[in-house]
Formats: C-alpha cells, sequence, structure tokens
C-alpha cells in the first residue's frame, strides 16, 4: 500500500533554534565524559520528567515497563531487520535487547537494565510539555491549521501516536550522528490529505507517520538507518524525502511490513 505523497513546504534542515539547544548539549557532553557527569550539570533533564520508581529487568510488567518501551522502540535492531520493540508492558528478551542498544549508544552499561542513570538518561529525551528533546509538537500538527483534529481517530490518540514517533526518530537521530532531522510532513488531517493526494487510510491521518530529511544525508542513508528503528513502513528512498511509519503496530495499519525498496 502506498499511501504517502510529501506536504510541500520542507525547511531548511538545522534551521531551528528551539528551547531544546541546552539539552542538546547536555546529550553531546554524555557521550564524553559519561552520563552521570552531564546529568548531573542540571542541563538534560526537563521541568517535569516521568516518575520511574523502580529500576527494570526481565520479568517486570506494568505501565513503567510500557513507557520503557515506547522510549527504546527506535532501538529494535542493530543491522536492518523486520521487527520491532513489542509495547505491551511485559519486559522480555527483546526489550533488554533494545535497551542494550539504547545504552551503548548513550554511553551506558550495556546490561539491559534499567536503573536510575538508565533512567535519567531515558529523561533527559522527554521535554516537560511531552514531546521529545530535538522534537516539536508544532513539527508534527497538520498543515492545514488543524492541529492534531480531522484526522482517522481523535486528537488525544493522534497526539498520543506522535509522541510515540517522536522517539523512534530520536534513535534515528541519534543513529545518524545526531544530526538535525526534518519533518516534512507529520500527521495530516483527512482534508488536507485529500489535498495533496494521499490515499484515504495513509499512516498520516492516524499520526503514525512522517516524511523526514536529514541534514548531509542522502535519503538511501536515512533509508538505511531507519531499518533499524523497527518502523514497519518505508516509501522509496528515490524521492528526497525519507517517509516512514509503524503500520503494524496499529489495528488501523495495514498488518505486513511495506518496505517499498526491499532492503537496502
Amino acid at each position: 500500500m502506498t499511501d504517502e505523497t510529501a506536504a510541500p513546504g520542507t525547511a531548511a534542515p538545522g534551521a531551528r533554534t528551539t528551547r531544546r539547544t541546552l539539552l542538546r548539549g547536555a546529550l553531546g557532553l554524555a557521550a564524553a565524559v559519561g552520563a552521570a557527569g552531564a546529568l548531573d550539570l542540571g542541563l538534560a533533564r526537563p521541568a517535569a520528567a516521568y516518575g520511574w520508581s523502580r529500576t527494570l529487568q526481565q520479568g517486570a510488567s506494568g505501565a513503567d515497563v510500557t513507557e520503557l518501551q515506547i522510549r527504546i522502540a527506535g532501538w529494535a535492531a542493530a543491522s536492518p531487520q523486520q521487527t520491532c520493540v513489542a509495547v505491551d508492558g511485559s519486559f522480555g528478551a527483546g526489550t533488554a535487547a533494545a535497551l542494550q542498544r539504547f545504552q551503548s549508544a548513550y554511553g551506558l552499561g550495556a546490561d539491559g537494565v534499567a536503573g536510575p542513570q538508565t533512567q535519567q538518561v531515558l529523561n533527559s529525551l522527554e521535554s516537560a510539555d511531552g514531546s521529545t528533546a530535538h522534537f516539536e509538537w508544532s513539527e508534527f500538527t497538520s498543515h492545514d491549521g488543524s492541529g492534531f483534529g480531522g484526522g482517522n481517530v481523535g486528537s488525544a490518540q493522534v497526539k498520543e501516536n506522535v509522541r510515540r514517533l517522536m522517539y523512534k526518530l530520536e534513535a534515528l537521530r541519534r543513529k545518524a550522528g545526531d544530526r538535525a532531522v526534518t519533518i516534512n510532513s507529520g500527521f495530516r488531517s483527512t482534508a488536507y490529505n485529500a489535498q495533496v493526494g494521499g490515499a484515504s487510510n495513509s499512516m498520516h491521518t492516524y499520526g503514525v507517520a512522517a516524511d523526514t530529511v536529514v541534514s548531509g544525508l542522502s535519503t538511501l542513508s536515512v533509508y538505511r538507518i531507519a531499518e533499524t528503528c523497527g518502523f514497519s513502513g518505508l516509501e522509496t528512498y528515490s524521492v528526497s524525502w525519507q517517509h516512514v511509519d509503524s503500520r503494524i503496530e496499529y489495528p488501523y495499519g495495514s498488518q505486513f511490513w511495506w518496505w517499498e525498496d526491499g532492503v537496502a
């Protein structure tokens, strides 16, 4: 199902300067001097962070495990693989493996256990308004001015879907060497989606898709990174943006993997 037509109005990659500048700096320091030292600077944590109340490891279950899975979903694989992190609240081997990859990428001990230090780094990727360190809600709203309304699901569900998408994009950004990621098109209202020629069941109308440009990287390079991030929908890399979506994880998405160019 090729459901994607890119929306116009691409911004120049790396053009934004936002409230997240300090967060970016602190995360860069984490790689150089260790997560604990960077976090002690008081820069990386948002004003309101998720309240982790226990160490999480294999065998754990609950809402906090679900939240962990959302935040590490972009670390689904180490190489191109059609797999995703199950967001089911049950901490199994797949969650542990994704967590280990996350920990390695952020200079933590890769033990697959989410203790206080790992939880602090996870929270450094969270912003006080519920978005993430390098992505704003406004980047994902429909270009016709309808915000997160007018889609194929309600606005609250769209916003939660976008939040989950943001964390996968944080992983893609990290794997791309912390290069700036520009969102050409995020959520689309059904009216706007029809205007730009999208399919009626486009994943954009649910908030589970984005068309992206990564500063300094070819679309082919972005496609290859996305193959490791748990995205089940990848449009061809032959266009000037890279479409990514998580269709297989939602009941309103097609229940099969769609990598238009296969494994690149």
